[in-house]
């Protein structure tokens, strides 16, 4: 089939040339400033489905044609336009739940048990559109824009059709009911789905005299064409009760209606029990017709052609049908109850042509419809990926027919199975939304081929527009080991907590994506803050940073040295000094803080209790040589007035200290 050309709203072909380029569910359309010369259209073409929607950015591009300023608009042209309509969230999000419990069960149930397991998983799934179908109604009731309720009332006709075909295909496929079930399956869908009659219905049931009222025969035919017997009766018996004249017709009418032989869904008898028994009671119906017992009730006589199977008679009620797979049923019904699977292709066809009777040609509706009934599977699916506006159908019921072993031969020219290309396709979808993109990764995550890597490259695409969304899409990628993906997100959060001058949540960030040259430059700016502010920020990260320090040389050098300050704090000061020489003579701490840390030995130095022995004032006086003599810009150092009165200082406390020392040892060892 040819998908047909989407319109971009608002984009004029007869002026300008557009251009696009394509993004990972979206494209961006815009008009160029290029004449129509080039024959360029204001259509394209959808990746496999039609219902491509569109729609203008504010904004426009600037620019200039033939020597005179203008502008040209900007489309963005989204190819899953359904998952941003609120309504339809309940589908999306319910839906996923039974997905995730469908790849969860228990694969070891077999026969009757498995089936059982999966009819039910796919009226699961019925139901969730129902339910979102009687939203969407109860919105195009309520609200009063006429656009919005043309566009409620057009997804509610969008979801009546998804459930009669996926219905159908539960019937035949995922069921597989046998001869004799099959019809009363059939019966139960054309009564749940064929509604245009309801309201008739209602109207005559609830007059006050319904045998009187003018559509009272047209409700009894509907009930007779649905094979709602007992009802039928019930209403002939007001028929009855309001005619005596023809009380002897109803009896003898309402006696073959009473016995019409139909399939059970127990096995209490076999399907030659009951063809013979629907022969005796077929013939039992043409001996009345034939004697002219109803010839005096056109009404009557009418109903029991239908009971006859008569299509001529059949086909007079199409107004009350509607429908040609409405007519297909009851013609089963009365002419071949006991019909087999693989004889439907036969009367579907005949049927649709019958019933059509090339007064119309058949909808896409009709033509999935019919595949099904051909028990053409890959082609419904195919039908419907066309004609739906979104993967979820397909995805679902492929996953669902998957599960029922019924798709194993089919495998895509490319490696992966159709189960598999359609689930990425869906997917693909939700991660174009805010939200709902979280969903997406489940269903990846059920694709053994490829779900992986589209994972990876979708999930980079995220905004991190905060850091509760960061911490989630980070939280994924651990589960799965996504090592990449995760230094990625790193990266990107400290960045911008840097740029934002958050520097404890940028050194979180960049210790968790293991970065150790990050983490380098993010020590600096913390240590170069201490030098102009004199006090640490993010106290709480830098006391805990604990193994993590380790990173890099700068890192755990700002460890140690906010552990200097703590045990200073607590007046720990041997500690405290050991950790501040080792902190020098090790070398980890960046040259341009030398003068730093020796200024911190000040307060030591001058303390009445000696604190440093000779051999720790001595490395102390070395280091201090070594930066004064090592200093590249030696001249500059030695003309700041600031910097030559600390090297003063420090030499004068030094000497003092040493001195203290000596005095101190020799005391010792003389005693």
């Amino acid at each position: 089939n040819t998908v047909p050309p989407q319109v971009v709203p608002g984009a004029d072909p007869s002026a300008r040339q557009l251009c696009f380029a394509w993004g990972p569910a979206e494209v961006l359309v815009c008009e160029t400033l290029f004449s129509r010369a080039g024959g360029s259209c204001s259509r394209f073409w959808g990746e496999g489905r039609a219902g491509a929607a569109a729609r203008a950015v504010t904004g426009s591009v600037a620019g200039t044609g033939e020597g005179a300023p203008s502008s040209s608009r900007v489309f963005v042209v989204r190819r899953d336009q359904d998952i941003y309509i609120q309504t339809l969230r309940k589908l999306f999000n319910e839906s996923h739940g039974i997905f995730m419990g469908l790849q969860r069960s228990e694969e070891e149930l077999a026969g009757k048990s498995r089936k059982a397991q999966l009819v039910q998983v796919s009226k699961n799934y019925r139901s969730v559109i129902r339910a979102c179908m009687e939203d969407m109604h109860q919105a195009a009731v309520s609200t009063r824009d006429p656009a919005l309720q043309g566009q409620y009332s057009t997804q509610v006709s969008i979801l009546s059709a998804m459930e009669l075909i996926w219905n159908l295909c539960e019937i035949l496929f995922v069921e597989a009911a046998a001869a004799g079930p099959l019809l009363l399956r059939l019966l139960d869908w054309v009564r749940l789905h064929v509604c245009d009659v309801d309201s008739m219905v209602r109207e005559v049931l609830s007059s006050e005299s319904p045998s009187k009222h003018k559509l009272f025969w047209n409700v009894v035919d509907v009930f007779v064409l649905q094979g709602r017997m007992d009802e039928a009766r019930h209403l002939l018996s007001k028929e009855a009760s309001a005619n005596p004249t023809s009380m002897n017709m109803y009896k003898i009418l309402d006696d073959l209606m009473k016995k019409m032989p139909v399939p059970s869904l127990g096995n209490t008898q076999t399907l030659t029990e009951l063809e013979l028994k629907w022969q005796h009671w077929h013939e039992e119906c043409q001996r009345y017709l034939q004697d002219g017992t109803f010839a005096s009730n056109p009404h009557m006589e009418s109903i029991c052609k239908i009971l006859l199977g008569d299509e001529d008679a059949i086909l007079e009620k199409k107004e009350l049908m509607t429908t040609w797979y409405h007519f297909l049923v009851t013609r089963l019904l009365y002419s071949h109850p006991t019909v087999r699977p693989l004889e439907l292709r036969f009367y579907a066809q005949s049927s649709m042509d019958l019933f059509l009777a090339g007064e119309s040609s058949p909808e896409p509706l009709d033509m999935i419809l019919m595949a099904a009934f051909e028990f053409e599977m890959h082609q419904v699916i195919k039908e419907c990926s066309i004609v739906l506006s979104n993967w979820w159908f397909v995805a679902h019921l492929t996953d669902l027919l998957d599960h029922c072993k019924l798709l194993q031969s089919h495998n895509l020219y490319f490696g992966s199975n159709m189960r598999e290309f359609l689930l990425l396709e869906y997917a693909s979808g939700l991660f174009s939304h805010h939200s709902l993109w979280q969903l997406g990764v489940d269903y990846f995550d059920h694709c053994p081929e490829y779900g992986r890597v589209y994972l990876e490259l979708h999930i980079e695409r995220i905004p991190l527009s905060t850091e509760q969304k960061a911490l989630k899409v980070l939280r994924i990628c651990e589960q799965r080991q996504m090592h990449e993906q995760v230094r990625s997100i790193c990266k990107i959060m400290a960045m911008k907590a840097l740029r934002n001058n958050r520097l404890g949540s940028a050194l979180s960030w960049s210790i968790r994506a293991k970065d150790a040259a990050f983490a380098t430059l993010i020590s600096d700016r913390f240590l170069k803050d201490y030098c102009e502010r004199g006090c640490f920020s993010d106290l709480d990260l830098i006391d805990n940073l604990g193994p993590s320090m380790l990173l890099s040389d700068r890192l755990t050098f700002l460890g140690k040295y906010r552990e200097f300050h703590r045990l200073y704090g607590e007046k720990r000061f041997p500690e405290a000094a050991r950790l501040l020489l080792t902190l020098m003579t090790a070398h980890i701490a960046p040259c341009s803080f030398w003068m730093t840390l020796l200024t911190d030995a000040l307060p030591l130095l001058e303390q009445k209790e000696v604190i440093f022995s000779a051999e720790q004032t001595y490395e102390l006086m070395r280091c201090l040589e070594d930066l004064t003599a090592g200093n590249p810009d030696k001249q500059k150092f030695q003309d700041d007035d600031v910097e030559t009165t600390k090297v003063e200082m420090l030499r004068l406390a030094l000497a003092r200290n040493l001195a203290r020392v000596i005095v101190k040892e020799g005391t010792v060892e003389g005693s």
